[in-house]
C-alpha cells in the first residue's frame, strides 16, 4: 500500500505507517498541482492540506485512491460529491483544534479593539515618551454585544470565552432550544447589533462572500469583524472601502479571500490585525490533526472500513 502525503507534517508519518507496512511519501515542502496530478495514480492513501486543490480532474486520474485524508477541518479544497460517488473516503480532522482556534479569535478581538500591535509598533519605533490620558484609546469588550456566525464547536468555544470578559453574546446558524451562554437571533439582527462579529462557518455555497458592501452598511459604525474561518466568507475589496470609509471600525483576520494574497490597501491600515492563518497553530493541535490523519488512512486501507472521521459517507 502506498500513500502521498503533500506537506512535511509534525508528527513522524513514516515511523506510524511503517508499522502497518505502508510506504509513505512526504513532500516536505509542498506539491504542484500538475505534479499531484500526474502521480496521483500510483497511490492508495492521499493526505492533503486545505491548500491543495483535491477537484474532479486529480480524483480522475486517482485510480487506485481509496481516501483523502485532509489535515483540516474544512474540506471546501476537495470535490466531494465526485469523491463520494466513486467511492473514495474523505476525512478531515475536527474538535481537536476548537479551542486553539477560539483562543485565536480573541486575541484578534484584544488586538483590535486595545490597538495591541500599533502600540507594540509605538514602543519599538522609541515614540513612547510617558504616559498620557488620550494615548492610543481603545474599547472595552465588557457589556458588548458579540455576534457569532456559526454556532459549531469553534463558535460555541468563543461565545463560552466571551461570557467569561462579560460579553453579551448572540449567535445566528445552528439554532438550539436551550444555551445558557448565548441567544439565537436571525442573521438581520446579528449584523445590526453586534458591537464585535466572529465569523466562524464553513464555507458554501450559502455563506460565500455573505458579508459584502451591502451588510457592511448595515453593521454599526463602531462593529469589529473577525474572521478565522474562511477568507470567501468576504469579499476583501469591499471589507476595504467600508474601512476606509468608515462604515466598519475595524478587523481582525487570519484568513484571506485569495489566500496567500491580501488585498494591499489591508497592509497599511492601524486598524487591522492581520494573521498568516494560525488559528489551528499550536504544537497540541496540529499534532494531533497529524494522527488523525494518519488513523484515518489506516482505517480505510489496512482495516478496510468507514473511517471515524469521515464527511462524505
Amino acid at each position: 500500500m502506498r500513500v502521498l502525503q503533500t506537506y512535511n507534517l509534525p508528527f513522524d508519518t513514516k515511523s506510524f505507517f511503517k508499522k502497518y507496512n505502508i510506504d509513505v511519501t512526504v513532500y516536505e515542502n509542498g506539491i504542484s498541482y500538475e505534479t499531484l496530478l500526474n502521480i496521483i495514480e500510483n497511490y492508495d492513501g492521499l493526505i492533503c492540506l486545505l491548500s491543495d486543490k483535491i477537484d474532479e480532474n486529480i480524483l480522475k486520474n486517482a485510480k487506485n485512491l481509496k481516501i483523502v485524508s485532509n489535515y483540516a477541518v474544512g474540506y471546501d479544497n476537495i470535490d466531494i460529491d465526485y469523491a463520494r460517488k466513486n467511492g473514495i473516503y474523505v476525512t478531515n480532522t475536527p474538535d481537536v483544534l476548537s479551542e486553539s482556534t477560539a483562543d485565536i479569535v480573541f486575541s484578534l478581538i484584544l488586538s483590535v479593539s486595545r490597538r495591541i500591535v500599533e502600540a507594540d509598533s509605538f514602543v519599538r519605533e522609541n515614540r513612547f515618551k510617558g504616559w498620557k490620558p488620550d494615548l492610543l484609546l481603545g474599547v472595552e469588550l465588557y457589556k458588548k454585544i458579540l455576534g457569532i456566525y456559526g454556532f459549531g464547536r469553534i463558535g460555541k468555544a468563543v461565545a463560552k470565552r466571551a461570557k467569561g470578559f462579560g460579553m453579551d453574546v448572540i449567535y445566528n446558524t445552528n439554532r438550539e432550544e436551550k444555551n445558557d451562554y448565548a441567544s439565537y437571533v436571525d442573521f438581520d439582527t446579528l449584523i445590526t447589533k453586534s458591537d464585535f462579529i466572529s465569523i466562524n462557518t464553513p464555507l458554501n455555497e450559502s455563506t460565500r462572500y455573505r458579508f459584502d458592501l451591502e451588510i457592511f452598511k448595515k453593521m454599526k459604525k463602531n462593529v469589529i469583524l473577525i474572521n478565522t474561518a474562511r477568507g470567501k466568507i468576504i469579499k476583501e475589496k469591499d471589507l476595504v472601502f467600508a474601512l476606509k470609509n468608515n462604515l466598519i471600525k475595524g478587523a481582525g483576520l487570519d484568513v484571506y479571500e485569495n489566500e496567500p494574497f491580501v488585498e494591499n490597501e489591508l497592509l497599511s491600515m492601524n486598524n487591522v490585525v492581520l494573521l498568516p492563518h494560525i488559528g489551528s497553530a499550536t504544537v497540541e493541535a496540529r499534532g494531533k490533526m497529524a494522527e488523525i490523519c494518519t488513523e484515518s488512512v489506516v482505517e480505510v486501507i489496512i482495516e478496510k472500513r468507514r473511517p471515524e472521521k469521515c464527511v462524505n459517507c
